[in-house]
Parts: C-alpha cells; structure tokens; sequence
C-alpha cells in the first residue's frame, strides 16, 4: 500500500471512529429507547458502509502481507493474518491495542487526537451494547493498571463479572473510586489461578467494608438480589444481640397475668449478689479533720486533770469579791491575787479548787472559791496505719481515740473496723471494737487522749458477706466470729420474711477454688439454731439468705361486679356461699353468668369453669373452693349485652343498654330527643331474626314516633336487642344557607347564597357578569367532592409507583449498560414521586363558557352550583407556556396564529431527555389534547395555540419495561395538571 493509500485510510479511519463515538455518546447522554436502538443500529450499518469506502481504497485489495498490528487499523485479524471487516460490537468501541495518549489500558473515549476524553461534569459514561467487548486481545490482561476488565485464566480480556456491574455509588461518587477499587482487586488477583473466583470475592469484600453513601443507606446490587441490603450488621445491632444473649432474669408474663392469683404466683424473687459495701464505711464520711472546727469549750467533770494551756476562771468572795481568769502556763502555775503563783497541773479540778482557796484564805478572811474551766487545751496525737488522712492532728484535751479517728477521715478500704490500737509510748493503752460503738452504741474509748499518744489501724482481717434476708446486708469483718449464727448476728438477724430451710454459703479454699456451701435447716426451732451454731465461717464467705415463696397458699379471691373484691382467708370445707352470701355482696344488676378459675395442680394450670350466680346463691349450685380460686362475677352489661342503636336527627345518636320494655319511644327521650332539623313523623325500624340458627333475616318498618311520643301507646313499639332506630332529615336542610365563591374578574367578587337547582349563568348574573379584561375560557370551577375524587387518585398513583420497580425492559443489552438504565429510571421515579407530593390534587370542573353569557345559558355548558362551589375569573392571558423537557421553559409571548411548532422552536426545542412523540397541550379551560400515535393526531404540531395555553413536553422513559412506561406516563400527566390552574391564579 502506497503512503498516499495509507495517509487516505488513516484519516478515513479517525473520522469514523470521532463520528461514531460521539453518535454512542450522545445516545448514551439522552438514554435508550427502542426507537433510539433502533436508529443506532441503522447508523451503525451505514457508518460501517461509508468507513468500507474510505479505508479500502479503490481498485485494490487488502493482500496477505498487511500488517495486522498497526496502530492505523481498526480492523481485527484472522488466524492467517488476513484483514477482517469490524464487527457491529467492535465498531463502537475503542480499538483493544489503542493507546489514548500515555495511559495503557484506559477505558476513556479518545479524542480526535488521540487525547483522552474524560466524562463531562457530572456525566456516568456508560457504554451501550456494543461497547461491552471493546477491549481486545491485545491487550494486556494481568499487567495494565486501570483496567476493568476481569480476565480469564487464558488472559483473555473478558467483559466484567457481575460483583463488578453492580450499580453505582450515590450521588457524589465517581467512577474514579470504582475503577480504583477494581485496579487494586486486579493488582490482588493476577497471579491467582482462579482469576474470575478471585475477583468476585475481592469485588463482594470491598463492598462489605465501603461506607454507604447519602447518610448510610446503601442499595443491593442487582445482580446479587437474593442478598438483602441490611446483611451487614453494624456494631449497635451487634451489641443489642449480645446483650440479648445474656441470661434473662425477669420471668416472662403469663397470658393470664391479670388473675391476682397468677400474679401472684408469677412474682419472681429477685436474685441477690448485688454490691454490697461495708459494714460501717459510711459512719467516717462526714469528718473534717479540721482541728478549728472542733468544739473546744465542752462541759468537763471535776474528775478532769488540769494542765498546761487549760483556761480557768476563779470566782471569789467573801473577804474580797473578785472574779479573775487565769491560764495555767508550762509551769503548771497560775497566778493568783495577793497569793502569789500556785501549782495546780496535774491536779483535778476538785483538788485545784481546794488547792486555790486554801492559798487565798491566808490573804483574806472568811474567803470562799469557786472555779470553773474556761477553755480547754489541746493535745497533739498521730493517727496512723490504713486511714483517709495518716498524720499528726491537735484535738482537745477531752478527745478519745475514736474522736481522733473521725477527724483523721476513719480507716479506708482496707483499714480495720474491729481493731483500733491506742498507744501511750511503746506501751499499748487499749484495743478499741469500733463494732460495739456502731452496732451497740457503746464506747469502749474511755482513756482521753494525751499529747504524744498515737492510734494505730491495721490492715483488715476477715471478711463476711452477708446478703439476702437480713436487716443490714453488708460485707462484715470478723474478729473472733467463727459460727455463722454469730455472723448472722452481726447483720441484725434474719427478717421474717426469710427461709432458713436452705442457707446458701459461697466460699473460697483459699489460693485453690471457688465452691458452693448448703445448709439445710430443720424444722424445730432449737435444732435449727444449734445447727447455726455449729456451721463454721471463714473469711471470703457469701452466705445468701432465702426469700420465703412470695404468694399466699391459704387465700381465695373474688373480683368483678362485687362491692368488696379482693383476697380472703381459706379455710377448709369453704364453699361458694362462704365467699358470696347474698345479693347484698354483689353490684346492682349482676349477670346471671359467673366463673371460677382454678388453678389445677401440680403446674397450676388455669381451668375456667362456669356457674350460674343465682343457683349458687340460694345454694342449688354450691361447690367447694379450693386454695388459689378466683371468683369472677360479671354485671349484666359486660358478657353480651343486650343494646340497641338510634342514628339521625337526635341530640346524642349511639348505642344504648337495653332495658326490659323499652320502647322506640323512650330510646329517643334516652337520646336527648329531636334535633331542629329531624323528621318527626315517622322514624325507621330495623330488626333481624335468627332463622333456625342458620342465618339472618333483616326486617324494617315504620314507626309514627310523634305519636308515639305524645303517648299513643298502639303507634310505640317495643324494642328487641340489635333494633336500630333512624330518625330522618327534613327534606332540604342540609342546602339551607349553601354559597358559592366567585372571585376574580367579575364586577361584584365574593360569596353568593344559591337556591337548589341554580345555575352558572344564574350567579354570574348576580355577580354583575364580567368585567373587560376577563378571559373565561379559563375560567376555573372547583368542587370539594371533585377534589376529593383527584386526591384519592393521586395518593392511589403514588402506592403504585412506590410499590411498583422501575424496571429495565428485557433485551441484549451489556451488564454496564443495564446497570446505567436502571440508575436513570430510578431518578426518573423519584422525581416523579416528588412532583406528584408537590402538586396537591385541584377539584377543577371543565366547563366551557364564554363572554356572552346569553350564548350558553340554559345549555349542557351552564351547569347547576353545589354547595362550596369556588369559581376564579382569571385576567386574558397574554403569553403561552412551554414546560417540561426543553431548553428554556418560559412564559412565551401570544401571538396570534402561530402553532405548536413555532412556540416549541422559541423555547428551544425539546432536550435529548424529552419524548417528542408524547407531548401534549393543555389548554386553559382544563381540556387536554395528546398527541397519540395515529396518522390523524400528529396534527397537534400544527396546532394554533390559545392564550393561556400550556405545551408540555414529558420525560422520556427510556430502557424501561412497558409497565413502568404507562405508569410513568399517567404519572406525569397527573403532576402537569395543576400547571393551568397555577398559571391563572397567578396571572
């Protein structure tokens, strides 16, 4: 082949591929329907045709020693190296060894030089059915990066497997991500020897782990249907479940829970092994610690020693009268009037009183003393060992060990509450039980304190826990308890309440195991208590203490219609008349019907047996009760009563108890009597007759209820259960006071009362007919029966289309292709969902009237008012509208005698995504005019448009199942209904 031939062929070759590209794009772009399907394969035909002539050049042909492998050529090769014509498959595609600028193996269009064409803005690239296979043999299966084809174990390139067509991410991913993802599930399966296997588990994992988009949700694939989209659990579910797992300790409600005796029954002991804390933890919280805040002028006894920084007050009289403080100093002195200084530390104050007047009395005749301690002196003393606060602390000289401890915060966690040592030097003074201050209130801490002393806690020594029925349930520390009766002692006892038949123990073998521990006590009193005394305790113990059963094995009950329900005493031989005496027991009106429910042993399973009250009042029926019985006695209206019902003109219309004798009469007087507006000559009857148990015959009749109330006893009849009684209407009530609305551009807008039977033509008469501007072809009649109507159809259309799939129709098409159809019918159905929530429902009547009232009066077109009518006068339009699928949807100037066409042509023309084929007009009275298929009705391009007019353009369905098609259609007809009545409102 010649350079020229070869020069010619190339950019024969460009030029088809740029054309035949961009035909794919802009088909892709605007979706596929089967007319678009059906023009691309006829295109494709012919660019097949022209491309022949442009490659081949004339009068020669291809010989056996062309080269196959040239980037040139587009075609694909035989085994014998001969050129073959493309395929329809491959002449869409890119060529598979054709390299788009530096990128190998990039999925990308290419461009008509050679650069690659990225996706516009906001544009998913799907390729159509012939795009599926496009990347050939040569191409590098396992070792190019950004491939996405999965590959075979032969290399060959394969179209993708189904985990790798799934549909896209939501709005706000790209296709970046996905490519990414299948380069790394490529890069991870190229050496396995399953390849197909591997990237399916690779695709299905790192769908697993993506996060979902648009707040979480996330849709199935549809080639992975049988899998529901919520199978991943997240770590909230997952905890719930293993929460749920955990063993249940409430027990589940009986159906028959509402018995006393079975709730009773099934009221469960709580179990025990709560934390408990310990015995007299709680009685040190509160101290300060603060030696300020102590009290330091505390009464003190003449037993007291005094001592350096003691304040005393000394009262004189007799010879002298004086009254003189003094403080004894480091000395132990003090120093007295005319006296001189006096030793009195170490003395009581007994002996200092003494002391000081036999010292006065040789200054002063007839002198008497008298003293007292003014303020008392501290000592300094350090509390040590396991205490809130260890250190040295000045309390008074009154203090005892345990107000040292309580200022130092008490022992902690693990101090000792049984052992307090006071020390006096290396002496040791006393061991304290701080038990027999908390449990008995006596303390045994009579040695004050004196400067130097200290207070030793040690660490704590054994420990008991003792839960369940006692008093003080707490963990208790042991010094010397070695029973458990000792133990149960220190808990306070055992409540009444508790059972001492099985005593559990929990206990540890120390630096062993854990075991359990049962003592089983007997019946008698003194055994059971020598048994006590003599089981040992130990350290680490739990002794659980036993909640006796809870319900009561003695009681019967009654409950129901009866003046005192409730619990009373069995006793044996009890009958039904112990429990019931008399009809002074029971409520007025009793039914005749009662039951007893017995639990029956030894499951205490619920048996209901039935008894008629008055046999077993006066004795016929008496039968002996049981423990656990109940006894239910129901009124006379609660088991099938017998009612009848009164409906129409009364005040208080229902159903009403039955009474012996009541008449049609006296049900109206129970009803409250007639309303203004009830018909009062006859009322109606309806009764029914059960024929031979078998079925059910109705019968109605008339009753002269006026008479009937003026006491004509022959017109009353009496009532049987399930009469119902009618009371009509007056004939022409309900119109009293009906109006209809006119507004807009009539003379006299407002609201207007109307007779029955009146006219259109009528009211706008009274209204003053209508003013210059108005335009009444467009006029608008709402009615709210008609609304209701529209409604219903709406919110019917909007449970169809979210119960019914958009669907892609079946047929050839490649996975990719089918996965970018179904994202675009699902848009599709959520917009159309949208709109229809939107645009409430119009109750409009299409009429047809003119400026010329006379014209059309008392015609089909001047229709008769109802009550709530609202009609709107709009102003002459002056523009047509244009909606739906166009370039520019836009109000567009009237001009007379121009069409559809014309008007179409100024907004633009319809877009890619609008359906020619279906476009329709909507005129302003409300009528519709649709195109259609046939010969005939394609006029409607050539049809003169009105003011007020509106074109619209619908959305093509493309791809989608017929079903789909039709509902989708109805659905936008229904949403652009509204769009005439917007517009003249709004005019």
């Amino acid at each position: 082949m010649s350079s020229e031939e070869q020069t010619e062929t190339s950019e024969g070759i460009e030029v088809c591929n740029v054309n035949t590209l961009d035909y794919i794009r802009r088909m892709t772009k605007s979706g596929l329907g089967w007319s678009r399907i059906r023009d691309f394969w006829f295109a494709l035909g012919l660019a097949v045709l022209i491309c022949g002539f442009l490659v081949v050049p004339r009068g020669s042909a291809q010989g056996t020693d062309q080269n196959c492998g040239t980037g040139a050529s587009t075609e694909t090769c035989a085994p014998n190296g001969e050129a073959q014509a493309p395929s329809a498959e491959d002449s869409g595609g890119q060529r598979a060894d054709q390299s788009c600028g530096s990128d190998e193996g990039s999925t990308e269009p290419c461009g008509p030089n050679g650069e690659a064409e990225a996706p516009s803005a906001g544009e998913v690239h799907a390729p159509t059915a012939g795009d599926s296979g496009a990347q050939g043999e040569g191409q590098k299966c396992s070792g190019d990066e950004g491939t996405t084809e999965a590959c075979t174990p032969s290399d060959e390139a394969q179209t993708p497997t189904a985990p790798n067509s799934g549909p896209a991410a939501e709005s706000g991913s790209s296709e970046t991500e996905q490519s990414s993802e299948a380069e790394s599930c490529i890069q991870e399966c190229g050496e396995s020897s399953d390849t197909e296997s591997c990237l399916r588990t690779c695709a299905q994992s790192r769908e697993a782990k993506a996060p979902a988009k648009n707040g979480g949700a996330q849709q199935p694939s549809p080639n992975r249907r049988g899998q529901a989209a919520g199978a991943r659990e997240k770590p909230e579910a997952q905890g719930a479940q293993n929460r749920q797992s955990e063993p249940q300790e409430i027990q589940q409600q009986s159906p028959y829970k509402n018995l006393p005796s079975l709730h009773d029954l099934y009221t469960q002991i709580p179990a025990t092994g709560g934390k408990l804390q310990r015995f007299g933890s709680n009685a040190f919280i509160v101290g300060t610690g603060n030696a300020n805040e102590l009290p330091m002028d505390l009464p003190v006894g003449p037993d007291y020693v005094l001592g350096p920084g003691d304040s005393l007050i000394v009262n004189m009289w007799g010879g002298q009268s004086d009254r003189v403080n003094r403080t004894i100093d480091r000395q132990g002195e003090i120093e007295l009037p005319e006296a001189g200084t006096i030793m009195i530390s170490g003395m009581t104050i007994t002996q200092a009183q003494s002391s000081i007047q036999q010292a006065l009395s040789t200054q002063f005749n007839n002198e008497h003393v008298e003293i007292s301690l003014g303020r008392l002196r501290t000592v300094r003393v350090y509390v040590v060992g396991d205490v809130e606060r260890p250190g040295a602390y000045d309390v008074s000289s009154l203090s005892t060990p345990l107000s040292a401890l309580y200022a130092a915060g008490g022992p902690t966690s693990r101090g000792s509450l049984r052992i307090l040592r006071h020390y006096r030097g290396n002496q040791l003074v006393r061991e304290i039980d701080l038990y027999d201050f908390l449990l008995k209130g006596v303390r045994s801490d009579v040695e004050r304190l004196l400067p130097g002393d200290t207070l030793l806690v040690p660490t704590v020594g054994p420990q008991v826990t003792v839960e369940g029925m006692v008093h003080r349930p707490a963990i208790y520390e042991l010094n010397g308890e070695k029973t458990l009766n000792q133990v149960i002692d220190l808990a306070g006892g055992v409540l009444r309440t508790a059972s001492l038949k099985q005593i559990n123990v929990a206990r540890i073998v120390a630096q062993e195991r854990r075991t359990m521990v049962g003592l089983q006590l007997p019946d008698d009193p003194s055994e059971a208590a020598k048994e006590l005394a003599d089981f040992p305790v130990q350290g680490g113990d739990d002794v659980v203490i036993s909640q006796i059963l809870p319900y009561n094995e003695g009681a019967v009950y009654l409950e129901g219609h009866v003046y005192r329900p409730g619990k009373y005493s069995y006793k044996d031989g009890m009958t039904i008349n112990d429990l019931l005496h008399s009809y002074q027991d029971l409520l007025p009106e009793p039914s005749d019907h009662a039951e007893l429910i017995r639990l029956q042993p030894p499951d205490f399973r619920p048996e209901i047996i039935n008894f008629d009250l008055r046999d077993a009042l006066i004795g016929n029926d008496s039968f002996s009760l049981e423990p656990f019985d109940l006894v239910h006695v129901y009124g006379r209206y609660d088991i099938d009563p017998p009612m009848v019902s009164i409906k129409g003109e009364v005040l208080h219309p229902g159903t009403y108890p039955m009474s012996e004798g009541m008449t049609v009469a006296g049900l109206v007087s129970m009803a409250g009597g007639f309303t203004r507006s009830a018909y009062r000559d006859e009322a109606g009857l309806s009764s029914y007759v059960v024929q031979n148990g078998q079925k059910v015959l109705v019968t109605h009749s008339t009753v002269a209820i006026e008479k009937a109330l003026d006491g004509d006893k022959s017109a009353d009849v009496t009532l049987k259960p399930g009469d119902v009684v009618s009371i009509q209407q007056l004939a022409g009530w309900q119109d009293i006071g009906s109006t209809v609305m006119i507004r807009g551009e009539v003379e006299h807008a407002g609201s207007y009362a109307i007779q029955t039977g009146e006219r259109l033509s009528s009211v706008l008469k009274r209204a003053g007919g209508f003013r210059e501007d108005a335009y009444p072809p467009a006029a608008v009649l709402e009615r709210s029966q008609v609304r209701q109507l529209a409604e219903q159809a709406r919110q019917q259309m909007i449970r169809q289309i979210e119960d019914t799939p958009a669907q892609v129709r079946p047929g050839a098409l490649g996975a990719q292709t089918t996965t970018s159809i179904q994202q675009s019918l699902e848009a599709q159905r959520q917009e159309i969902l949208a709109s229809l929530r939107s645009h409430p429902a119009s109750g409009r009547l299409i009429i047809n009237i003119s400026s010329d009232i006379s014209r059309w009066e008392n015609t089909p077109e001047d229709i008769e008012l109802r009550a709530g009518d609202n009609l709107f006068i709009p102003k002459r339009p002056n523009f047509v509208v244009v909606s739906g699928q166009v370039y520019n949807p836009a109000a567009i100037s009237y001009v007379p005698g121009r069409d559809l066409t014309w008007y179409l042509r100024k907004a633009g023309g319809a877009t890619p995504a609008g359906d020619r084929k279906q476009i329709y007009v909507l005129h302003a009275d409300g009528s519709v005019v649709p195109r259609g298929d046939s010969w005939v009705s394609n006029n409607l391009m050539n049809l003169r448009m009105r003011p007020g007019d509106t074109i619209f353009v619908p959305e093509r369905i493309a791809g989608a199942s017929t079903v789909w098609q039709n509902i989708a259609a109805v659905a936008q007809a229904m949403a652009a209904a509204a769009l005439p009545i917007a517009i003249a409102e709004a005019y």
